[in-house]
């Protein structure tokens, strides 16, 4: 093999990934996936695309080493190969953010924060440590169980009115869910302060905050 025909093997080799992230639906898969273990079936409830499409484009992230597979009986369960496939989607993201001038004004419609979008996290942290803050974690229960932030409680949204009761009054309240593009903690803030809560919104799911240096809660058993 000459030196042109090994560069252009090489270039292809990595033209896969970029192949297998050009998707929307793919993207959004990545991103469910980041979160915990899940089923075909609950990945396709989860993009609202059928059992048929959602199984084509976890061939294609397999097919591209994104993504493993485990059986379970007749049931087949997907998660991410490793933690660079979460990272990959955060710096894919991110980027995208500071590019996209029409993904800035989307993030900026559905932003609840007002007036409060710089947080320092650390500040936030340490916050959180001494009780001033209380951080809600508003995913799905199975998914606090596989990571999330310190010190963070677990209210799912769809629990939320009904345990308003365990926040203490008088404390603000930050909820956060799977990252920028997740709606849950958005509608979470607006529920907390129709409550009467001074509530903000965390941009950053367990990923985002674990890409900033920040530490990170890993349940005993689950792989970091």
């Amino acid at each position: 093999m000459n030196a042109r025909a090994i560069k252009n093997h090489l270039y292809e080799q990595v033209a896969r990934i970029g192949r297998a992230v050009a998707n929307e639906k793919r993207l959004e898969l990545i991103e469910l996936l980041c979160q915990g273990e899940r089923s075909v079936e609950d990945l396709a409830a989860g993009i609202d695309t059928s059992f048929r499409l959602t199984s084509a484009h976890l061939k294609t992230l397999r097919d591209a080493q994104m993504v493993k597979t485990r059986r379970d009986g007749k049931r087949i369960f997907y998660s991410i190969a490793g933690p660079g496939v979460a990272d990959l989607w955060v710096q894919l993201r991110t980027e995208a953010e500071l590019r996209l001038e029409e993904l800035q004004v989307a993030l900026a419609d559905i932003s609840v924060n007002h007036d409060v979008d710089a947080l320092d996290h650390k500040a936030l942290l340490q916050k959180v440590r001494s009780g001033e803050v209380v951080m809600i974690d508003v995913r799905p229960e199975e998914e606090f169980a596989v990571a999330h932030l310190p010190l963070a409680r677990s209210i799912p949204l769809k629990e939320l009115q009904q345990r308003l009761a365990e926040l203490p009054s008088g404390t603000p309240v930050v909820a956060y869910c799977r990252g920028p593009f997740c709606l849950l903690a958005t509608d979470a803030v607006k529920l907390l302060r129709r409550n009467g809560f001074q509530a903000m919104h965390l941009p950053d799911g367990v990923h985002e905050w674990r890409a900033r240096g920040l530490p990170v809660h890993y349940p005993v058993g689950n792989p970091k």
